[in-house]
């Protein structure tokens, strides 16, 4: 597997430009050392809307599903600091999945991300699996194109946590998680029309409304990035 452990958390929501500026500063300079200081949180990367809209898409790579569920990571979930309490409220239209790592083929992050997030129709869960692995394991030596991940969601046994409060408990979850990375966002728009389009997932064995969106990098790290990051909690 290129991605990093056998788990994933995947969320994306939209963040106006009022609050963009802030939130990146919080992001990345609390909250990235916060939840990379978690056993078992491996990488974070965060993609912006490549059309210049309000999405944001963030993955964090996992070792394994039971951090999900973790003391450490609950305990995180259910203390808020008041920076985050302060920009929670503005994180819109919430999609927040726990995943298992199904495939994974070639490079994450890359500069362009696709992400799609589907469902396999009634009874074709692995004819559909195994097309996109098919897929998967071609995407990183195709000319623009760098890597494919699937993910699947599980919801894990935690009670509802301060944090998804503060967010109204209104997130909700994607089923499956399709993640195309490239450095030709060109050469991701084509993946995302032929063998990746509404009417190949169908074929593949999807079930119809996948939603699909494109991305630009905006950060990552790991746990040695941000080792000595400053606590900047303590200044707000």
């Amino acid at each position: 597997m290129s991605l990093i452990g056998k788990a994933a958390l995947a969320m994306w929501w939209d963040m106006s430009d009022s609050h963009r500026s802030e939130f990146e500063h919080w992001h990345t300079h609390e909250h990235f050392p916060e939840r990379l200081g978690i056993p078992g949180f491996r990488r974070v990367t965060r993609w912006r809307s490549a059309d210049g809209g309000e999405g944001i898409f963030v993955m964090y790579e996992l070792d394994d599903y039971q951090v999900l569920a973790s003391p450490a990571y609950v305990a995180r979930l259910n203390a808020p600091t008041p920076w985050s309490q302060r920009l929670m409220p503005h994180h819109r239209n919430m999609v927040r999945s726990q995943c298992r790592v199904l495939e994974s083929c070639g490079i994450n992050p890359a500069q362009n991300a696709l992400t799609i997030r589907l469902s396999p129709a009634s009874g074709q869960d692995h004819a559909l699996r195994a097309a996109i692995g098919r897929i998967a394991r071609h995407i990183p030596f195709e000319p623009g194109l760098a890597g494919l991940h699937l993910l699947r969601h599980e919801t894990p046994p935690v009670p509802a946590t301060e944090e998804q409060k503060i967010r109204g408990n209104a997130d909700r979850t994607a089923d499956w998680v399709l993640i195309a990375c490239g450095y030709e966002a060109g050469a991701l728009r084509a993946l995302s029309e032929r063998e990746l389009s509404s009417e190949s997932l169908l074929e593949m064995g999807a079930a119809p409304g996948a939603e699909r969106g494109f991305y630009q990098l905006s950060c990552s790290a790991t746990p040695v990035d941000v080792a000595d990051a400053p606590a900047f909690t303590a200044a707000r």
